[in-house]
């Protein structure tokens, strides 16, 4: 069927429209993101084929004399479900490292009967402290907070959690030292007084990832700060000067939650449409 499609711009968004012949819409676009939302699903394929198309001739069109196809902002393709990051639970990437590579029986047994730790036992106390601190940050979402968990970078390595609202980005890696007491300097971090562990760096890079993908597809400039939360620790002692990375204890992540001034509410919707797209980290 032929549709008609048509381009909206007010209260700081951008859409395409795409009609049936009496004026009704059945589906539309976010220009900025990509993102395609179908009303009607009996004109699914329709909707789909007209609006990315025009979506491609709104975004060469929109480009600035002299600039190359290669300079513009990409547009990421519409998200469909196996795409869509936000149904990830905390812990997704270790959950399913334990259901691919977990032990059989045998080998819970002869470790468990030799006391012998394990890269499992490693896996399952990651899953229970991203678990705890994801439930922590789930709260967040009734002050106008958006959280993703689990955001695939690439190589075996994810984002453990990724907070947007109006403070801002933070991009959380959580550290589950249970019984443990914990210190943080600039750019090490030491647990029961053992070797620096590069904690501190390790999430500076990490949020430099981050904005890198976003202020790609966003077009507008994302503040992300890196945050390490230790979960289940004794004693946490900051002694950084440099304040580069927030930390905190699980519970007293609770603290993000008034903070605001950074990003528009437009912006914080255009940013986790982003965000939860998983091909917008594919060359992360």
């Amino acid at each position: 069927m032929e549709l008609e499609v048509t381009r909206w711009k007010r209260y700081g968004h951008d859409r395409l429209y795409a009609n049936l012949p009496d004026g009704a819409a059945v589906g539309w676009a976010d220009v900025t993101t990509g993102d395609i939302t179908v009303l009607v699903a009996e004109y699914r394929d329709d909707v789909i084929a007209a609006l990315t198309h025009r979506l491609r001739e709104v975004s060469a069109s929109d480009l600035p004399k002299g600039t190359s196809g290669a300079e513009a902002r990409p547009v990421l393709p519409p998200l469909l479900p196996a795409d869509d990051l936000s149904a990830n639970r905390p812990g997704e990437a270790l959950r399913d490292l334990l259901d691919k590579s977990g032990p059989g029986l045998m080998e819970r047994v002869v470790s468990r009967l030799l006391r012998r730790p394990s890269k499992w036992d490693s896996w399952r106390k990651g899953l229970a402290g991203e678990k705890r601190v994801g439930g922590e940050l789930n709260r967040l979402e009734r002050h106008g907070w958006r959280v993703l968990h689990s955001i695939p970078l690439g190589e075996r390595v994810d984002v453990d959690h990724l907070l947007i609202g109006p403070g801002g980005v933070f991009s959380i890696n959580t550290k589950h030292h249970h019984g443990k007491a914990v210190w943080v300097g600039d750019d090490a971090v030491k647990v029961n007084h053992g070797k620096p562990a590069p904690y501190v760096r390790k999430s500076r890079a990490e949020a430099k990832r981050v904005v890198r993908v976003l202020e790609q597809y966003c077009g507008f400039p994302v503040p992300v700060e890196p945050v390490l939360v230790f979960v289940g620790v004794t004693d946490l002692k900051v002694v950084a000067t440099q304040l580069s990375v927030r930390v905190y204890q699980e519970r007293q992540v609770a603290a993000l939650a008034p903070l605001s001034g950074a990003l528009t509410a437009d912006q914080v919707e255009q940013v986790y449409s982003v965000a939860r797209h998983r091909q917008a980290w594919s060359q992360a």
